[in-house]
């Protein structure tokens, strides 16, 4: 990006990240959010989401102050401008989520790393699966499923062993999270394209709850997810060390 002239620096409320904040304004000054021209997030992941979610439309450079930093770039009060003068910019489409509540309400949030659906009682959930209209899997029984963007698919889909997607792919990776029946189920891998609909089966018995980036409603009877191409969110890397080469590092570590 161009030479920034104007920097917001926000950070979570973790001590070192307040310290980072204090720090860091006090060489380069703090300017309001809508004067800026990039947005310097301390902290972790979570709350590298939580900036991009507040949807200014500004890039946004990440400094790992927490405990997982996937998305943030190595620590270093030294020479900020020239750093983010010379970083590189990855465009990352979130995935759009409605869903109905038991109580009639419909609900929408977007999620950039991904959607899950986890059962909310002890009885495992019971999940009907379409995939743009045409049912796909009449019954699975799991503890819960995720649909995860490229981004996304290092965080929780790669936990419950989903795959690692390239990240200029246009494909959503579909990830059961500890699959009953069927017992073999590994899961999908879907063109961005796809709208895919879970409805909760025997709902009363088997509550389920919809997941969007730490976001959450419950008891759900369906929730539909799509690809938001309209919404685009901008995130700084340090030079050779985007999100494409941690992807392809990760999957060799």
């Amino acid at each position: 990006m161009n030479k920034p002239n104007h920097i917001h620096f926000a950070a979570s409320g973790s001590e070192i990240a307040q310290e980072a904040q204090a720090d860091l304004i006090a060489r380069y000054g703090q300017v309001p959010r809508y004067a800026a021209d990039v947005i310097v997030a301390l902290g972790g992941d979570g709350f590298m989401l939580q900036c991009l979610h507040e949807g200014t439309g500004l890039p946004v450079y990440g400094m790992n102050r927490g405990t997982v930093g996937f998305l943030m770039n190595d620590y270093s009060p030294d020479d900020l401008p020239a750093r983010l003068a010379a970083a590189e910019e990855a465009l990352i489409n979130p995935l759009a989520m409605r869903a109905k509540t038991a109580d009639g309400r419909l609900h929408e949030a977007l999620a950039i790393n991904e959607v899950a659906l986890l059962r909310a009682g002890p009885q495992a959930a019971k999940l009907r699966i379409s995939v743009n209209g045409t049912v796909r899997m009449p019954e699975l029984l799991c503890d819960g499923v995720i649909l995860s963007t490229p981004a996304g698919s290092t965080a929780y889909n790669y936990s419950a062993h989903g795959p690692i997607l390239p990240i200029g792919s246009d494909v959503l990776a579909l990830t059961g999270i500890a699959s009953f029946r069927p017992r073999r189920w590994q899961g999908a891998i879907l063109p961005r394209s796809a709208v895919v609909r879970f409805d909760v089966l025997e709902d009363e018995k088997r509550p389920v709850m919809a997941d969007a980036d730490s976001r959450s409603v419950k008891p759900v009877l369906w929730v539909e997810i799509r690809s938001e191409p309209s919404v685009t969110h901008r995130i700084l890397f340090d030079p050779g060390h985007g999100l494409e080469e941690r992807l392809m590092r990760e999957q060799f570590a």
